[in-house]
Protein backbone atom coordinates (compact mmCIF):
# COMPACT_ATOMS: atom_id res chain seq x y z
CA UNK A 1 0.00 0.00 0.00
CA UNK A 2 1.45 3.37 -1.05
CA UNK A 3 1.77 6.14 1.53
CA UNK A 4 -0.17 9.40 1.05
CA UNK A 5 1.93 12.30 -0.21
CA UNK A 6 1.35 14.24 3.03
CA UNK A 7 2.74 11.36 5.08
CA UNK A 8 5.82 11.11 2.85
CA UNK A 9 6.48 14.84 3.16
CA UNK A 10 6.17 14.70 6.94
CA UNK A 11 8.69 11.86 7.09
CA UNK A 12 11.12 13.87 4.94
CA UNK A 13 10.67 16.88 7.23
CA UNK A 14 11.29 14.67 10.27
CA UNK A 15 14.62 13.55 8.77
CA UNK A 16 15.61 17.17 8.04
CA UNK A 17 14.73 18.20 11.60
CA UNK A 18 16.67 15.25 13.02
CA UNK A 19 19.82 16.34 11.16
CA UNK A 20 19.35 20.01 12.12
CA UNK A 21 18.63 21.27 8.60
CA UNK A 22 15.31 22.92 9.52
CA UNK A 23 16.55 24.85 12.55
CA UNK A 24 15.68 28.31 11.21
CA UNK A 25 12.14 27.22 10.40
CA UNK A 26 11.78 25.83 13.92
CA UNK A 27 13.03 29.14 15.33
CA UNK A 28 10.15 30.80 13.50
CA UNK A 29 7.68 28.29 14.90
CA UNK A 30 9.22 28.61 18.40
CA UNK A 31 9.81 24.87 18.52
CA UNK A 32 12.85 22.85 19.55
CA UNK A 33 14.03 19.83 17.56
CA UNK A 34 12.51 17.40 20.07
CA UNK A 35 9.19 19.25 20.14
CA UNK A 36 9.02 19.29 16.33
CA UNK A 37 9.80 15.58 16.02
CA UNK A 38 7.24 14.74 18.69
CA UNK A 39 4.63 16.88 16.92
CA UNK A 40 5.34 15.28 13.53
CA UNK A 41 5.09 11.81 15.05
CA UNK A 42 1.81 12.78 16.72
CA UNK A 43 0.44 14.07 13.40
CA UNK A 44 1.36 10.84 11.60
CA UNK A 45 -0.23 8.67 14.29
CA UNK A 46 -3.20 11.04 14.62
CA UNK A 47 -3.91 10.84 10.89
CA UNK A 48 -5.26 7.33 11.54
CA UNK A 49 -7.58 8.52 14.34
CA UNK A 50 -11.03 9.93 13.56
CA UNK A 51 -13.22 11.19 16.39
CA UNK A 52 -16.95 10.82 15.57
CA UNK A 53 -19.06 13.89 16.38
CA UNK A 54 -22.39 13.40 14.57
CA UNK A 55 -24.03 10.39 12.97
CA UNK A 56 -27.27 11.82 11.56
CA UNK A 57 -28.36 13.45 9.33
CA UNK A 58 -24.75 14.01 8.24
CA UNK A 59 -21.98 11.81 9.57
CA UNK A 60 -19.29 14.13 10.93
CA UNK A 61 -15.89 13.21 12.34
CA UNK A 62 -12.66 15.10 12.98
CA UNK A 63 -9.20 13.75 12.22
CA UNK A 64 -6.64 14.19 15.00
CA UNK A 65 -3.56 14.43 12.78
CA UNK A 66 -5.13 16.44 9.96
CA UNK A 67 -7.20 18.93 11.97
CA UNK A 68 -6.95 18.84 15.78
CA UNK A 69 -3.16 18.97 16.21
CA UNK A 70 -2.40 21.42 13.36
CA UNK A 71 -5.20 23.72 14.53
CA UNK A 72 -3.87 23.67 18.12
CA UNK A 73 -0.39 24.64 16.88
CA UNK A 74 -1.79 27.38 14.63
CA UNK A 75 -3.89 28.87 17.45
CA UNK A 76 -0.89 28.69 19.80
CA UNK A 77 1.20 30.63 17.26
CA UNK A 78 -1.52 33.29 17.01
CA UNK A 79 -1.71 33.65 20.79
CA UNK A 80 2.09 33.87 21.18
CA UNK A 81 2.60 36.24 18.23
CA UNK A 82 4.68 39.28 19.19
CA UNK A 83 2.69 41.83 17.21
CA UNK A 84 -1.02 42.45 16.66
CA UNK A 85 -0.37 43.08 12.96
CA UNK A 86 1.00 39.55 12.62
CA UNK A 87 -2.15 38.12 14.19
CA UNK A 88 -4.31 40.15 11.79
CA UNK A 89 -2.27 39.00 8.77
CA UNK A 90 -2.50 35.36 9.89
CA UNK A 91 -6.29 35.56 10.24
CA UNK A 92 -6.56 37.36 6.88
CA UNK A 93 -4.43 34.66 5.25
CA UNK A 94 -6.74 31.99 6.70
CA UNK A 95 -9.80 33.72 5.24
CA UNK A 96 -8.23 34.10 1.79
CA UNK A 97 -7.11 30.46 1.75
CA UNK A 98 -10.62 29.41 2.76
CA UNK A 99 -12.12 31.52 -0.04
CA UNK A 100 -9.70 30.09 -2.62
CA UNK A 101 -10.48 26.49 -1.67
CA UNK A 102 -14.25 27.13 -1.70
CA UNK A 103 -14.04 28.77 -5.13
CA UNK A 104 -11.94 25.86 -6.40
CA UNK A 105 -14.49 23.38 -5.12
CA UNK A 106 -17.25 25.23 -6.93
CA UNK A 107 -15.63 25.87 -10.32
CA UNK A 108 -13.08 23.10 -10.80
CA UNK A 109 -14.21 19.85 -12.49
CA UNK A 110 -15.88 17.45 -10.07
CA UNK A 111 -13.96 14.49 -11.52
CA UNK A 112 -10.23 14.61 -10.62
CA UNK A 113 -9.36 12.40 -13.62
CA UNK A 114 -10.14 15.32 -15.96
CA UNK A 115 -7.69 17.64 -14.16
CA UNK A 116 -4.13 18.25 -15.37
CA UNK A 117 -2.96 17.98 -11.74
CA UNK A 118 -4.09 16.11 -8.65
CA UNK A 119 -6.58 18.34 -6.82
CA UNK A 120 -4.74 17.79 -3.52
CA UNK A 121 -1.57 19.21 -5.05
CA UNK A 122 -3.46 22.06 -6.68
CA UNK A 123 -5.25 23.08 -3.48
CA UNK A 124 -2.05 22.70 -1.45
CA UNK A 125 0.01 24.83 -3.85
CA UNK A 126 -2.68 27.51 -4.08
CA UNK A 127 -3.14 27.59 -0.29
CA UNK A 128 0.60 27.82 0.38
CA UNK A 129 1.20 30.67 -2.08
CA UNK A 130 -1.88 32.66 -1.07
CA UNK A 131 -1.11 32.21 2.64
CA UNK A 132 2.41 33.57 2.19
CA UNK A 133 1.39 36.48 -0.05
CA UNK A 134 -1.31 37.60 2.39
CA UNK A 135 0.48 36.65 5.62
CA UNK A 136 3.79 38.22 4.51
CA UNK A 137 5.72 36.04 6.97
CA UNK A 138 6.32 32.33 7.36
CA UNK A 139 4.52 32.14 10.69
CA UNK A 140 1.43 33.86 9.29
CA UNK A 141 1.59 31.67 6.18
CA UNK A 142 1.86 28.57 8.37
CA UNK A 143 -1.23 29.63 10.34
CA UNK A 144 -3.17 30.64 7.22
CA UNK A 145 -2.43 27.39 5.42
CA UNK A 146 -3.65 25.26 8.31
CA UNK A 147 -6.69 27.21 9.50
CA UNK A 148 -7.90 28.06 5.98
CA UNK A 149 -7.80 24.41 4.90
CA UNK A 150 -9.41 23.06 8.07
CA UNK A 151 -12.12 25.75 7.98
CA UNK A 152 -12.95 24.80 4.37
CA UNK A 153 -13.91 21.33 5.63
CA UNK A 154 -16.07 22.89 8.33
CA UNK A 155 -17.84 25.13 5.80
CA UNK A 156 -18.38 22.09 3.56
CA UNK A 157 -20.07 20.29 6.47
CA UNK A 158 -22.34 23.27 7.22
CA UNK A 159 -23.33 23.45 3.53
CA UNK A 160 -24.27 19.76 3.42
CA UNK A 161 -26.06 19.95 6.78
CA UNK A 162 -28.19 22.94 5.75
CA UNK A 163 -29.11 21.35 2.43
CA UNK A 164 -30.46 18.28 4.25
CA UNK A 165 -28.50 15.92 2.00
CA UNK A 166 -27.22 12.78 3.71
CA UNK A 167 -23.47 12.51 3.51
CA UNK A 168 -20.18 12.06 5.33
CA UNK A 169 -17.64 14.71 6.29
CA UNK A 170 -14.30 14.17 7.99
CA UNK A 171 -12.67 17.44 9.04
CA UNK A 172 -8.96 17.15 8.33
CA UNK A 173 -9.33 13.62 7.01
CA UNK A 174 -8.78 11.98 3.64
CA UNK A 175 -7.10 14.38 1.18
CA UNK A 176 -7.28 17.38 3.52
CA UNK A 177 -4.34 16.01 5.53
CA UNK A 178 -2.25 16.06 2.33
CA UNK A 179 -3.43 19.57 1.42
CA UNK A 180 -2.48 20.91 4.87
CA UNK A 181 1.03 19.42 4.71
CA UNK A 182 1.64 20.53 1.10
CA UNK A 183 0.40 24.07 1.81
CA UNK A 184 2.56 24.47 4.92
CA UNK A 185 5.68 23.06 3.26
CA UNK A 186 5.26 25.27 0.19
CA UNK A 187 4.67 28.39 2.31
CA UNK A 188 7.88 27.65 4.24
CA UNK A 189 9.80 27.00 1.01
CA UNK A 190 8.65 30.30 -0.50
CA UNK A 191 9.60 32.11 2.70
CA UNK A 192 13.05 30.48 2.88
CA UNK A 193 13.75 31.28 -0.78
CA UNK A 194 12.65 34.89 -0.39
CA UNK A 195 14.84 35.41 2.67
CA UNK A 196 17.90 34.01 0.94
CA UNK A 197 17.31 36.22 -2.10
CA UNK A 198 16.93 39.37 0.02
CA UNK A 199 19.95 38.48 2.18
CA UNK A 200 18.23 37.29 5.36
CA UNK A 201 15.04 38.03 7.29
CA UNK A 202 13.96 41.55 8.15
CA UNK A 203 15.53 42.34 11.50
CA UNK A 204 13.51 43.62 14.43
CA UNK A 205 13.11 43.45 18.21
CA UNK A 206 10.85 40.37 18.04
CA UNK A 207 13.08 38.07 16.00
CA UNK A 208 14.46 34.89 17.65
CA UNK A 209 18.23 34.75 18.15
CA UNK A 210 18.65 32.03 15.54
CA UNK A 211 17.24 34.34 12.89
CA UNK A 212 19.78 37.04 13.71
CA UNK A 213 22.54 34.49 13.16
CA UNK A 214 20.97 33.50 9.85
CA UNK A 215 20.70 37.15 8.82
CA UNK A 216 24.35 37.83 9.66
CA UNK A 217 25.36 34.92 7.46
CA UNK A 218 23.69 36.34 4.36
CA UNK A 219 23.53 40.11 4.77
CA UNK A 220 26.24 42.27 3.13
CA UNK A 221 29.19 43.11 5.37
CA UNK A 222 28.91 46.51 7.00
CA UNK A 223 31.85 48.88 7.56
CA UNK A 224 31.85 48.32 11.33
CA UNK A 225 31.77 44.53 11.07
CA UNK A 226 35.52 44.22 10.38
CA UNK A 227 36.38 45.73 13.75
CA UNK A 228 34.09 43.45 15.77
CA UNK A 229 36.16 40.24 15.50
CA UNK A 230 39.29 42.21 16.43
CA UNK A 231 37.58 43.71 19.47
CA UNK A 232 36.38 40.26 20.50
CA UNK A 233 39.87 38.77 20.24
CA UNK A 234 41.33 41.71 22.16
CA UNK A 235 38.85 41.26 25.01
CA UNK A 236 39.59 37.54 25.11
CA UNK A 237 43.34 38.17 25.33
CA UNK A 238 42.85 40.63 28.20
CA UNK A 239 40.68 38.11 30.05
CA UNK A 240 43.40 35.46 29.63
CA UNK A 241 46.02 37.79 31.06
CA UNK A 242 43.85 38.54 34.11
CA UNK A 243 43.30 34.82 34.62
CA UNK A 244 47.06 34.13 34.48
CA UNK A 245 47.78 36.86 37.04
CA UNK A 246 45.19 35.45 39.42
CA UNK A 247 46.74 32.01 39.06
CA UNK A 248 50.18 33.34 39.86
CA UNK A 249 48.86 35.00 43.05
CA UNK A 250 47.31 31.76 44.24
CA UNK A 251 50.60 29.93 43.67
Amino acid sequence: MSLPIGMIMLLVVAVLVFFGVAQRILDRMRLTDKQALAFIAAMIVGSFINIPILRTPVALSINVGGAVLPAILAIWLIVTADETSERVRAIAASIFVLAAIMLGGRYLPSEPETMFMDTKLLYGIAAGIIAYLIGRSRRSAFIGSILGTVLSDLVHFVTIYRSGIAGTTSIGGAGVFDVVVIAVMLAELVGETREKIQGGPVLGPNRPEGLYEFSREFRPEEPGDKDKPQESEKNKAEADKIGQKRGEKHE
